[in-house]
């Protein structure tokens, strides 16, 4: 099968992100051609004048449209690109010089329908942002998850590094309308059409994330708010380690409880927990900076998510509530 690449970016009020990631493309060693598709949901701060600039260096299409979400405007995008295989990017990214030629030797080597990549922190992020990468990459946190080698046929990928290809994706129909969780979502739907996912460890991407503890909480939050509703549709993707963060926070509130009774020895669990957690940061980061705000991440992390887990479990599960009526914001139009 000859491979036809399209690019798939959505962007949605961040231009200086999409010059930057335009600008990692200028930089990709590779001689395959490949397109460009940047679709424009519904932007107050429209990308459009970055964009120009780089359209005599690289081969892109430009759309805009009114806003409806980053799954259908990559849906959006897919059914406008000329490949055959769709790669999905988030603006906030930006590319190896190798990416391509790293995707296109694994998918020559051993070709599958839909691939995820893992993500990294670049040198040029700052000091907050390494951090949170760590807390949402590393296998000491449930972040691990995702970038895990031995993760063949299970593997979910996400949205911000994704190949899809277009049988797959018409098969399919693509994205659905939840935000976030539509690319867990549209996994396990290939899954059920007999599609495989995998993971490709070196087609990495340098992945911004969010640039503040506020940012950072909401997006955690709704992570942990999605994954009962997707546990809802898809009962057999049901995992205990996804209660993880839940059981942590409160088994924290608990051991500071029994301190009051002087008994420390569940406190000390959690002492050894985030001691091993700063080494591993400072050895993965060898900064000492980072390190001691992966801590505050990890905090957050596991906050954000296992709350919005626990809430979303006791309207679901419990009260037997519909997602789309009681976190209406989960869901786009």
């Amino acid at each position: 099968m000859h491979l036809q690449f399209s690019f798939i970016i959505p962007v949605y009020n961040r231009p200086d992100e999409i010059q930057e990631l335009l600008q990692s493309f200028v930089g990709l060693k590779t001689e395959t051609t490949y397109e460009i598709v940047i679709v424009e949901d519904g932007s107050l701060i429209p990308s459009k004048d970055v964009i120009v600039p780089f359209q005599t260096k690289l081969n892109i299409s430009y759309y805009f449209k009114e806003n409806s979400g980053p799954g259908d405007s990559r849906n959006f995008g897919m059914r406008h690109a000329k490949g055959n295989y769709f790669i999905i990017l988030d603006s906030d990214c930006i590319l190896p010089e190798n990416y391509l030629y790293e995707v296109e030797k694994s998918l020559n080597e051993n070709y599958v329908d839909c691939y995820g990549g893992p993500d990294a922190a670049h040198h040029s992020f700052s000091n907050l942002q390494k951090a949170i990468n760590f807390s949402m990459t590393s296998f000491i946190t449930t972040g691990g998850i995702r970038g895990n080698k031995k993760s063949v046929d299970t593997f979910q990928p996400r949205s911000f590094n994704m190949g899809l290809s277009k049988e797959a994706f018409l098969a399919s129909g693509g994205f659905g309308k939840i935000h976030p969780g539509e690319d867990p979502d549209l996994s396990i739907r290939l899954w059920n059409l007999g599609y495989k996912t995998v993971l490709i460890p070196e087609a990495f991407v340098y992945h911004k994330r969010r640039i503040s503890w506020s940012k950072f909480y909401n997006q955690v939050h709704k992570f942990g708010m999605v994954r009962p509703i997707l546990n809802s549709w898809h009962p057999s993707t049901k995992k205990i380690t996804y209660w993880f963060p839940t059981v942590f926070c409160l088994g924290l509130v608990l051991a500071l409880i029994m301190l009051v009774f002087n008994f420390k020895l569940f406190l000390w669990l959690y002492v050894f927990y985030f001691t091993a957690a700063f080494f591993i940061a400072l050895f993965t980061t060898k900064n000492l900076t980072v390190s001691m705000l992966a801590l505050i991440a990890i905090g957050v992390q596991f906050l954000g998510y296992g709350y919005g887990f626990f809430k979303s479990t006791l309207a679901i599960a419990v009260f037997k509530k519909k997602p789309e009526v009681c976190f209406p914001n989960l869901f786009f139009k």
